[in-house]
């Protein structure tokens, strides 16, 4: 029942994207069928010890298969846009090369299903899922040479899909599949150390920057932009100036990193040693390559970090204070419940060009051993959509908000534990089952639920 003085969807506008998001390796499954070759994570779960109960994205929640029951799913949850990620090496098996025509047609039946329904389909290119090949080859995204072979893969969809499909991301999230995957180690393909992650660092900001620019090109009414994670940063001991040049310097690296060269300012100032770093694999021309203007930018936000300084951190001289010990809620990623850390990011990336569209492209919240019952993710999503909320009536240019996610998926080295969905996906039987979230969800979306 509506309510006077709540939000409801109409207050955000006519033109705001209201949506969820998966990802292909998290739920598609399927990873060798129909000519579909590895990716570095369908290599990386099979090593000892790097997945939480050394679980697989083999079979995921099997969308390959499933994924008419799931778009009619989002059709009857009232869901009016759809993002999800295209596999590299489902459409091009070696990275490079040879084109399989049933990944293909794969993705070109579950973009006609969306249509169909009447959902608007949001393509993510590069969703962590390199060719295991390229890695192979010559090292991934630590090699020069995958930035030529990325945009030959972004053609190659443009070319196929650029017809039916609208909105496109570049990347998702270039600073955690750097980090994670080439200096901390424990995502794929697992490599460590500044000697990896900063050559990676430098190409994804080339092929960030190249795919757009070429998208934008092939597809001249299409609105292509990226994603960036964000975790606005915060001093431990707001009055130590240590704590405060420690957080300064997580904020360059969590938040700063990506944006500000594809906006025009190069790498960005306030952590001379990562830009010292960043500046041996710059070569003529780059800075200009770097930078291009995309039609929105992608935020994606689950929470804050509270940095104290830590002088025995190699390089970065700090580290987070998890919310455990500072007596701060969270969620089943050991992540603090703050839901203002959404419009900090919105705030923060709207002060590059006041005139970008933002869109919120992830947000969300986990929990563990959860069915259909979730009144916390409900409760979050609502405190979060405030937040969006806020942040318009502030001027700032947010133009839509995306569940993370539409199904309990594999979620990388944590694998099934944390739940996002906000639908519940039965391990034994693969069975679907809407949780309150979803439901709730779909009335806000139908104009029959408000957030008070």
């Amino acid at each position: 029942m509506l309510r006077p003085g709540g939000i409801s969807r109409k207050d955000f506008g006519q033109d705001f994207h209201w949506g969820v998001a998966v990802a292909a390796y998290q739920v598609e499954g399927a990873w060798n069928a129909d000519g579909k070759g590895p990716s570095i994570w369908d290599v990386f779960v099979r090593r000892p010890g790097k997945i939480d109960r050394r679980e697989t994205g083999d079979v995921a929640c099997d969308f390959y298969n499933r994924y008419l029951e799931d778009i009619q799913l989002l059709r009857e949850l009232s869901m009016p846009a759809f993002r999800f990620s295209l596999s590299w090496p489902r459409l091009i098996p070696e990275g490079r090369g040879t084109i399989n025509p049933k990944g293909i047609a794969f993705y070109h039946q579950v973009i006609d299903a969306c249509l169909a329904a009447g959902i608007e389909p949001w393509v993510t290119l590069y969703h962590w899922d390199l060719p295991q090949a390229l890695e192979e080859a010559y090292g991934g995204w630590t090699n020069r040479r995958v930035v030529e072979d990325f945009l030959r893969y972004v053609e190659l969809c443009a070319t196929e899909y650029g017809g039916k499909v609208r909105y496109w991301m570049v990347l998702n999230e270039p600073m955690a599949f750097t980090a994670v995957g080439y200096l901390l180690g424990v995502h794929a393909p697992g490599k460590r150390g500044l000697k990896n992650f900063l050559p990676a660092v430098h190409h994804a900001t080339l092929a960030q920057a190249e795919g757009i620019r070429l998208l934008k090109r092939l597809l001249p009414k299409a609105q292509v932009g990226t994603t960036f994670s964000t975790s606005p940063t915060f001093p431990y001991r707001p009055t130590k100036s240590q704590d405060q040049a420690a957080a300064a310097r997580y904020d360059v690296v969590l938040n700063r990193l990506f944006v500000e060269p594809l906006l025009g300012r190069g790498y960005p100032q306030g952590f001379p040693r990562l830009a010292e770093g960043l500046r041996r694999y710059l070569q003529p021309g780059d800075e200009e390559r770097m930078a291009t203007r995309p039609d929105f930018i992608g935020i994606q936000n689950y929470s804050r970090e509270v940095i104290k300084h830590h002088s025995l951190v190699p390089w970065i001289k700090g580290r987070p204070i998890p919310p455990k010990r500072r007596g701060a809620p969270y969620q089943a990623m050991g992540w603090e419940v703050y839901p203002e850390s959404l419009y900090l990011a919105l705030r923060q990336f709207s002060q590059y060009d006041p005139t970008l569209p933002l869109i919120v492209t992830e947000n969300g919240y986990a929990a563990e051993n959860e069915r259909t019952n979730d009144p916390a993710r409900t409760t979050y999503i609502q405190a979060a959509l405030k937040q969006v909320y806020r942040a318009q009536k502030e001027g700032i240019p947010v133009q839509g908000y995306f569940i993370w996610t539409f199904l309990d998926n594999f979620e990388w080295a944590e694998g099934y534990r944390p739940q996002f969905g906000i639908v519940y996906v039965d391990r034994a039987t693969l069975a679907r089952s809407p949780k309150g979230s979803a439901l709730w969800y779909r009335d806000f979306l139908r104009g029959e639920s408000e957030i008070l």
